[in-house]
């Protein structure tokens, strides 16, 4: 059985091609995504998919439908996206729920792992001009080596990893506070936690420096900006080796100081890319939209700004008055699964002591 499993899903002429040429030299099993359901599991996966210029494709629907209806679907595996689509949107719409979905089903992705192409391919603009090649050839490039990343990726264990715990809320009515540091307490013993919260002071968000001057800054490990983030955030992402983001729905988007962090994480990936740390996160909404934010988290952190994502990487909560969140059934063995996950992703037993 080749490790290499290549689900296509509404394959058009550009992507087919595109995927001969990333997959030159690799042995490979190719199967439609109609009957790739049982056999996702263990493997590394690479969802090839044509995307149409709706985005509503029922093949593609039906896919994630699937992945959400069968939570251990991908147990086991990892995955990276390569999407073609035929006009200018829905292809990063269509890649968050998909890797959300595949994510929730048990399969880890890599820092980046997502190729993805418009109908113009004007989204390679950018990177044609730092590769000194067309836009094609832009996209095929990024493809191969999108499938080398995946086939390369191991996720490392450390005896004593060192988990930042980021958060923007306050100690003494935040539900996704109180969830975050319960399951610090229950890591503790085998993690090195730095907590640092984005509460008191002016965060400012990314200005939008050329890449020129992001570059300049990113040298000295800072930003056009400075303080907190410069000062305290960027040392201890790049110290540590997961970050546990802790993030309340505002309105349908994390909050303002989450979103202005992540913006200025460019300045760090720059020059150092964070594919060694794994992102985890937790999630409480009042209402409803707990899968838009952590679509979000995934979206900006994972196939963006290059952590990996770990299996079923965030615990969600529906919570709305102070304390609620704590109090909600089943909640405590819900933290003490999610403790273990994070534990199974991070931590390296002493094999001579069994702890």
């Amino acid at each position: 059985m080749n490790e290499l499993l290549v689900v296509t899903c509404h394959e058009n002429e550009r992507l087919h091609e595109t995927l001969s040429y990333a997959l030159e030299g690799v042995a490979f099993e190719r199967v439609s995504s109609s009957v790739a359901l049982p056999l996702l599991a263990g493997r590394r996966v690479l969802f090839a998919i044509g995307l149409s210029e709706h985005g509503l494709d029922a093949e593609v629907i039906a896919l994630i439908a699937a992945l959400r209806q069968s939570p251990n679907l991908m147990q086991g595996s990892t995955g990276a996206i390569l999407l073609d689509g035929t006009g200018e949107l829905y292809t990063k719409q269509t890649a968050d729920m998909l890797a959300l979905a595949a994510n929730l089903a048990g399969c880890r992705f890599p820092g980046k792992p997502l190729v993805e192409a418009t109908g113009s391919l004007d989204n390679w603009n950018i990177q044609s001009l730092r590769r000194g090649v067309s836009l094609l050839g832009a996209y095929r490039q990024a493809a191969r080596e999108l499938v080398q990343r995946l086939l390369e990726f191991s996720p490392k264990k450390k005896p004593r990893p060192k988990v930042l715990l980021l958060h923007a809320s306050d100690r003494t009515t935040s539900n996704t506070l109180q969830i975050g540091m319960r399951i610090s307490e229950k890591i503790e013993p085998y993690c090195d936690i730095h907590e640092i919260s984005l509460i008191n002071g002016a965060i400012f968000d990314c200005r939008g420096c050329s890449y020129k001057t992001c570059s300049h800054f990113a040298r000295q490990n800072s930003c056009f900006y400075g303080g907190v983030i410069t000062n305290d955030v960027y040392p201890a992402i790049n110290e540590c080796d997961a970050l546990l983001l802790l993030c309340p729905n505002y309105n349908d988007s994390v909050s303002a100081n989450i979103l202005a962090f992540i913006n200025r994480l460019t300045s760090v990936v720059v020059y150092n890319g964070l594919y060694d740390k794994q992102i985890f996160s937790v999630i409480v909404s009042g209402y409803s939209g707990s899968d838009i934010i952590a679509q979000q988290v995934i979206g900006a952190l994972c196939l963006n700004k290059t952590f990996s994502l770990p299996p079923r990487f965030c615990l969600m909560q529906t919570a709305n008055n102070p304390g609620e969140a704590m109090q909600a059934e089943g909640i405590e063995e819900r933290i003490d699964a999610f403790a273990a996950r994070m534990l199974e992703s991070l931590y390296e037993k002493d094999d001579s002591t069994g702890i």
